[in-house]
């Protein structure tokens, strides 16, 4: 064989692999050593196998140097890991120390319903409210002279609101979600028993409307006895007749017994802003609960009457004329005789989840 005709020119090219390259030259040795042919290097051997022996210590530092890295990850992470649990410990602790707090909370707010209650239902029960002689606060609280507070001073009950037993209606609600069963299963029987509504007595439409009415729906809602549903309807065919005028306003007072309805001396006749338009809610709320809509359309002709004389700039005077519907001019404010009424548009119409059945309260 011509050498001429087995010259070969080999070049490694830097990107082949290192072992790749490593294989082709032991392969091309073995050739060379089995063969007469001539095979021309651009550099030696010798100085290839070093550079590959360089390339594998790099290699290898390489691979140490992911291993470290390897190493330390998994110490960092498992010093996070028990930081984490750590800190879930931390933060069970502080919530269970935050519940111990709120339990504690909770337990004098309860302390002080049953110190209340227990007043009540001692000195006197069934009527509308025990009756506090606040000269007897002021001189204490000017230290003029010391009297024990652990008891009320006066010790006697008062009807305030027609003898309807306001506080203990009032409070069924509170009683209940305080898991005060017991109490509650007191009042109830009351009402059952004992809250007689065809009194021959004047009261505050308002006043009845939302403390007794309310608090007989909320009783209701909660404990679903239907006592306290058949008392919300007795009284609510016993407030009607106030409404019943020709423009759709309600006289603020009315006898129970008689459904004669009437205003204040001192409001000249006129109704007020704050109570005829503060009454809509619990009317809402029973004709839900009773499936009949007459209780709701009668208390909404208030609010369809005062959508007519709305002014532009959304204010009206406190005092309401019943009888044509029309407000004569007087005081405007959001404090007493006023405020409710504001109130209860928000109220009402959030209530009936801004849809068209409450659009009247979208001033």
């Amino acid at each position: 064989m011509h050498a001429s005709s087995h010259t070969l020119c080999f070049e490694t090219s830097v990107c082949f692999p290192s072992l790749l390259k490593y294989h082709v030259l032991i392969m091309f040795y073995m050739w060379h050593c089995s063969s007469e042919c001539l095979v021309l290097f651009p550099f030696s051997v010798q100085e290839e196998i070093l550079r590959l022996q360089e390339e594998v210590a790099n290699l290898r530092s390489a691979l140490e140097a992911i291993h470290d890295h390897m190493k330390t990850s998994a110490e960092t992470e498992s010093i996070q890991k028990h930081e984490t649990e750590t800190s879930i410990h931390t933060k069970s602790t502080s919530a269970e120390d935050d519940d111990s707090i709120c339990e504690k909370r909770r337990q004098k707010v309860k302390d002080a319903m049953l110190h209340a209650w227990s007043s009540y239902e001692k000195y006197a029960w069934g009527t509308d409210e025990l009756k506090c002689l606040l000269i007897f606060w002021l001189l204490r609280a000017t230290q003029l002279f010391v009297i024990p507070l652990s008891q009320p001073i006066s010790r006697i009950g008062v009807d305030s609101f027609g003898g309807l037993g306001a506080t203990l209606v009032d409070s069924l609600d509170t009683l209940y979600i305080m898991g005060l069963h017991s109490e509650f299963q007191k009042a109830r029987e009351w009402i059952e028993k004992s809250l007689y509504l065809k009194k021959n007595v004047e009261v505050s439409v308002f006043e009845t409307t939302i403390r007794i009415l309310g608090g007989l729906l909320s009783a209701y809602d909660l404990s679903g006895e239907e006592v306290f549903l058949e008392k919300s309807k007795e009284l609510a065919e016993r407030l009607l007749p106030a409404w019943d005028t020709p423009s759709g306003i309600p006289y603020n007072r009315i006898n129970l017994e008689h459904g004669r309805p009437t205003n204040p001396r001192w409001t000249r006749g006129s109704s007020i802003l704050a109570d005829s338009g503060s009454e809509q809610l619990e009317f809402i709320a029973l004709s839900q609960r009773t499936n009949d809509p007459k209780y709701q359309e009668t208390a909404e002709k208030v609010i369809e009457r005062f959508r007519r004389i709305f002014p532009a700039d959304g204010l009206l005077p406190i005092y309401i004329n019943p009888q044509t519907g029309i407000n004569p001019t007087g005081s405007i404010t959001f404090g007493a005789m006023g405020d409710s009424f504001y109130e209860y548009l928000l109220k009402a119409w959030i209530l009936g989840n801004k849809t068209e059945a409450v659009k009247y309260y979208r001033y």
